[in-house]
């Protein structure tokens, strides 16, 4: 299932993305005195990976025309390889046409998210560490490119900038100090939101943590650096590391002792994943 994703939220989004594909209707499958129209169809994997989206394929057939039947045979976080069979759909052949590139779109671009984060979930699996995406999200699909992040077995940072505080480089040379950013930012904000803070030295660390701040982001530090930094900290706050973190380093990462790793790459730099749509000839 979504989780605690808006699904009143997702049919809308449905609704645009279907009349973006679509403003007047499709020119083609609206157009051809089909055969049969009624048929039956499977969506097969193409490559191995972790599934997800079948809800949201399920919620696009179904807001084209009620009638469709979509019956998954996986479900999302399963393992999946070529050949396949995830799911039968039948119904009229016009919609299922009309709704299968968006259908096809979701899933492939939420499996494949779904994918990476589950190899840097497997990476870290043996360290008390958690990976978390970012908000380098594609522009309307955000929640549900990090439910595919959670699907894939990593975990979320902010939503957006609305719900914690993230004191950034740019913040502190706007406001002038860090000190200054954060008292500004306390006479404010409620006592139930979090301030975190991003730093590029042991020094900045030492600041943020004499400032009381809750999470202290360390960005583009070495595991030298990162190593010092956790031993500065004594547990006393959270500590994220952040910046140029590739799977291939991410082990060693993880050893410097860090509580968090936020890794752009779960969502703005992913594959797809292979899935197609074949028709069932009866």
């Amino acid at each position: 299932m979504l989780g605690h994703m808006n699904q009143h939220k997702l049919v809308e989004k449905i609704v645009e993305w279907l009349q973006e594909d679509m403003p007047f209707g499709d020119i083609t499958s609206q157009n051809i005195k089909f055969y049969d129209h009624k048929v039956k169809a499977t969506f097969i994997a193409k490559e191995d990976g972790i599934i997800c989206g079948m809800d949201v394929m399920k919620l696009v057939f179904y807001t084209l025309d009620s009638t469709i039947v979509f019956k998954p045979s996986v479900k999302d976080g399963d393992f999946i390889k070529p050949g396949l069979i995830l799911g039968t759909l039948s119904g009229p052949l016009d919609k299922i046409l009309m709704g299968e590139r968006l259908a096809l779109n979701l899933s492939q671009r939420l499996s494949g998210i779904a994918t990476m984060s589950h190899l840097y979930a497997q990476a870290v699996q043996n360290y008390p560490v958690r990976i978390v995406d970012t908000r380098k999200t594609t522009p309307g699909l955000r929640s549900l490119e990090k439910y595919a992040v959670r699907v894939g077995g990593c975990y979320n940072h902010r939503y957006g900038l609305s719900d914690a505080v993230m004191i950034k480089d740019n913040h502190i040379a706007g406001a002038g100090s860090m000190h200054k950013a954060i008292t500004d930012i306390r006479s404010i904000i409620p006592h139930t939101t979090k301030i975190e803070v991003e730093v590029e030295s042991l020094e900045a660390l030492k600041e943020a943590l004499d400032l009381g701040v809750d999470i202290i982001m360390l960005d583009n530090m070495t595991n030298d650096m990162l190593r010092a930094a956790v031993a500065i900290n004594q547990g006393k706050v959270i500590l994220e590391a952040s910046g140029n973190m590739t799977l291939d380093r991410i082990v060693d990462v993880a050893k410097t002792g860090v509580n968090i790793i936020s890794v752009g790459a779960l969502t703005h730099s992913v594959q797809a994943l292979d899935i197609s749509l074949k028709f069932l000839h009866e």
